[in-house]
């Protein structure tokens, strides 16, 4: 299994990003993964929908090439990041076809929470996504400060977490049955 996982913050010092790392600490080592921090990717590239950048082209060959995406973004003004829909606005129209997505969300209260179900899946279904797994939202009481991962999420949103890996198995075999054709990447 491969696993892509992005980090949709602009912001360096993200609890979303924190959750996402987290995510990612937690899979078996067996499992192949690669993490795109989309704050690093050409800023012009992403607002122009640059296509032939080769750091965007790179970017969606992982996406296109993973089997579990994991999508983190911080909550602004009841939406996800800009940055993160700009990158995937980028992505092909059936990117996200047999494949499985665990959406991760931050934000300053339980009142952005929806934000996740309303904003964010319908585009991930527009991209062709359909095994989403539980989305974990976690607010900023929720997190606590740590010497080397930044931000540390509190027992509740990492037992939600350990629940959404756990239920990953069953959904990816699910996806892996709706891959009938690969999807195309601009090369």
């Amino acid at each position: 299994m491969s696993v892509i996982a992005l980090a949709g913050s602009p912001s360096a010092q993200s609890r979303s990003t924190a959750l996402l790392r987290h995510v990612l600490r937690r899979l078996d080592d067996g499992v192949a993964r690669a993490e795109i921090v989309l704050r690093d990717l050409p800023p012009a590239a992403l607002v122009r929908a640059e296509f032939g950048d080769p750091a965007i082209r790179r970017a969606c060959q992982q996406v296109a090439a993973a089997r579990l995406v994991v999508i983190a973004t911080p909550i602004y003004k009841a939406s996800f990041s800009g940055l993160l829909k700009s990158f995937l606005d980028l992505l092909p129209q059936d990117a996200l076809r047999g494949k499985t997505v665990l959406v991760l969300g931050t934000g300053g209260s339980a009142a952005h929470l929806l934000a996740l179900d309303y904003a964010l899946k319908p585009v991930l279904a527009a991209l062709g996504a359909r095994h989403i797994l539980d989305s974990v939202y976690a607010i900023d009481a929720q997190f606590a400060p740590h010497a080397t991962h930044g931000h540390v999420a509190d027992d509740a949103i990492a037992q939600r977490i350990e629940q959404a890996l756990a239920e990953a198995p069953v959904a990816l075999r699910k996806a892996a049955s709706d891959r009938t054709r690969p999807v195309a990447v601009a090369a």
